[in-house]
């Protein structure tokens, strides 16, 4: 499946949040590619993605933190549209071509 996952992060506490935030990146690291700061696509099984909700819901405040979840089917892939610097690797030719 394709996915669209974004968050908040609080930092207001600095040091918890920002160990939140760097936890929530490093999970979303793991499993897809980074389009902007807080924006990542991925391209999941339905076993991965169990996988990475269980460890991002057990990372975020939900009374601080906000993350949220798109969930794509492949003709979303036609219509998006990027414009500007550092075009990010697209993530369903990658995991195709593997």
């Amino acid at each position: 499946m394709l996915l669209l996952i974004t968050y908040d992060v609080s930092t207001t506490d600095e040091k918890a949040g920002a160990r939140r935030l760097r936890r929530v990146a490093k999970a979303c690291t793991s499993y897809g590619v980074r389009v902007q700061k807080s924006v990542f696509e991925m391209q999941l099984g339905q076993a991965e993605w169990v996988q990475l909700k269980v460890r991002l819901l057990d990372e975020i405040d939900p009374a601080q933190d906000s993350l949220r979840v798109y969930y794509l089917d492949h003709a979303a892939k036609a219509r998006i549209e990027h414009y500007g610097a550092d075009r990010p690797t697209d993530v369903i030719e990658d995991t195709l071509a593997l």
